[in-house]
């Protein structure tokens, strides 16, 4: 049985009119290393938004000047967990902070995956336990079945 020769992927835009180029509207960039090197891995979902966003909203210094209070309306987060986000990238070295400006970095040597930190209160177990989270779901609809219909 002979083998038949792949061919290579086709390297040609599906829309070739729509192939994205610098411009006067800005243009944003994450590298390949981001995913390839295991950084996309490395953050959670929460992270990579705020990570996201501050690269679309960087100039070519990576810069961006945005309050707080913007960044929790925009990505519809309170204050707390901003915070813990913007920590979190900082301690992965992806973004620095001073304060009032951030910066999105050159990306480090590697990521920097975090160990989670053991669950040791109720109140850490019903905020970020998987488990306990979901029982308190599936309790809550229950008590909602049965109150009598209005």
């Amino acid at each position: 049985m002979a083998h038949e020769k792949l061919s290579p992927p086709r390297r040609t835009p599906i829309l070739a009119d729509r192939v994205r180029r610098i411009g006067a509207d800005g243009f944003a960039f994450i590298p390949n290393r981001f995913l390839r090197d295991g950084f996309f891995a490395s953050i959670s979902a929460d992270e990579l938004r705020l990570y996201l966003f501050l690269v679309l909203a960087a100039d070519r210094s990576g810069l961006s000047y945005y309050h707080y209070d913007r960044i929790c309306s925009l990505l519809e987060v309170p204050l707390e967990r901003y915070v813990e986000l913007r920590n979190a990238l900082i301690e992965k070295d992806l973004i620095a902070f001073d304060g009032t400006r951030f910066q999105v970095l050159s990306l480090p040597r590697g990521p920097q995956f975090r160990s989670p930190a053991p669950l040791r209160t109720p109140r850490e177990l019903e905020e970020k336990d998987p488990a306990t989270i979901r029982l308190q779901i599936l309790e809550a609809l229950d008590r909602r079945d049965d109150e009598p219909a209005t």
